[in-house]
């Protein structure tokens, strides 16, 4: 009986250890770098807003031995997405053709592998790495197939947003007319190289 017991205790044990879906944080600010094919590198700085839909993105993007930057605001919720030069005071809108997906580990995941760092719809194929405690991103890999894989990796992660009317478009963007002639865009396949 007492095996029994133990064996009881330790399936019990073993069952809670398995790693299961979680949302991060609905409010983050942070930077990341990503990388892929040897072609493309950046290093931005992002903040996210699960609850409005909104993810900001300022970028240093390097291809083909050129540097460009970028400053995006996708929209989710009015399906469109704004290519920002603060500098110009001027603003490009799209369609936004991709639903909003928050980050973590989306419930049907399966587990690849699990590391302890520190002490104790549309994308296609991807993995991601989450803490154990806040579910707050460490990597992001995906594969889009006219591209190849992409590498993220997220740093100087903040719970919460210190100007959130970075989310908004800025004022200049109200004279923008959305271009409805375009194909709408997919927030990820912007920055990728243009064949």
């Amino acid at each position: 009986m007492k095996i029994f017991v133990a064996l009881a205790c330790l399936l019990a044990g073993c069952l809670a250890q398995r790693p299961h879906p979680c949302e991060s944080p609905p409010l983050l600010t942070g930077g990341f770098s990503f990388a892929q094919n040897d072609d493309l590198f950046g290093l931005g700085k992002y903040l996210y807003d699960a609850i409005g839909e909104r993810i900001r993105v300022f970028e240093l993007v390097t291809l083909d031995n050129q540097t460009f930057t970028y400053d995006v605001l996708a929209n989710y919720r009015e399906q469109v997405l704004y290519q920002i030069n603060e500098k110009d005071k001027t603003c490009q809108k799209s369609p936004l053709k991709a639903n909003f997906m928050p980050l973590g580990v989306p419930p049907g995941s399966s587990l690849v592998a699990q590391s302890v760092l520190g002490n104790q719809p549309n994308i296609g194929r991807f993995m991601t790495t989450v803490t154990e405690f806040g579910c707050v991103p460490v990597t992001f890999v995906y594969q889009l197939k006219p591209y190849g894989w992409m590498h993220v990796s997220y740093f100087d992660n903040v719970i919460g947003i210190t100007n959130p009317d970075q989310l908004n478009p800025p004022s200049f963007c109200s004279d923008a007319n959305t271009m409805t002639h375009e194909e709408p865009v997919d927030f990820m396949s912007l920055f990728q190289p243009k064949n």
